[in-house]
């Protein structure tokens, strides 16, 4: 189960008990929200895509943002292209709805923090099942994925 995988990864730091579990889904930015209590824009979505090396690019961003594609191209050289939900499990180890940058075990994955989460004191990323979270700050967050650099790729609601 990936949630355990992702509990094991985060024994490393002593943090294995501050991963939430809800009895309700929170697979989705507004289920989430409404299961840890929060605005959906604190909620940390990894989103996954395919790099122009036949690789894999996560980027944690804001609940509320989506991705610009414009921005996106111009940072990585490639249009954005979703991996489909196999390839997430393939690069991951986890499932659409519970997919985080936590115990991955491929060293061919890119991991990326989005400016759009500098915004809050505290995120909520999910920890491997359609049904958990963690809190972070996003420093946190950054060091704790692994990430390789903050980038802004996203464009807010009102950017529309």
């Amino acid at each position: 189960m990936a949630i355990e995988k992702v509990r094991e990864y985060f024994k490393q730091y002593g943090l294995e008990d501050k991963i939430l579990e809800f009895d309700v889904s929170s697979a989705t930015v507004d289920l989430a929200a409404e299961a840890v209590g929060v605005e959906g824009a604190r909620i940390c979505k990894t989103l996954s895509f395919k790099d122009k090396d036949e690789t894999c690019i996560l980027i944690q961003t804001a609940g509320d943002t989506k991705i610009n594609n414009s921005k996106y191209k111009q940072f990585f050289g490639t249009k954005a292209k979703m991996l489909t939900p196999d390839e997430v499990v393939e690069y991951t180890g986890h499932a659409i709805g519970g997919v985080c940058a936590f115990g991955i075990e491929r060293d061919d994955v890119r991991i990326y923090c989005d400016e759009s989460l500098k915004r809050f004191e505290t995120v909520f990323p999910a920890c491997g099942s359609s049904n958990s979270a963690i809190e972070f700050t996003p420093d946190e967050l950054f060091k704790y994925s692994n990430a390789l650099e903050w980038i802004d790729v996203s464009k807010l609601p009102e950017e529309e």
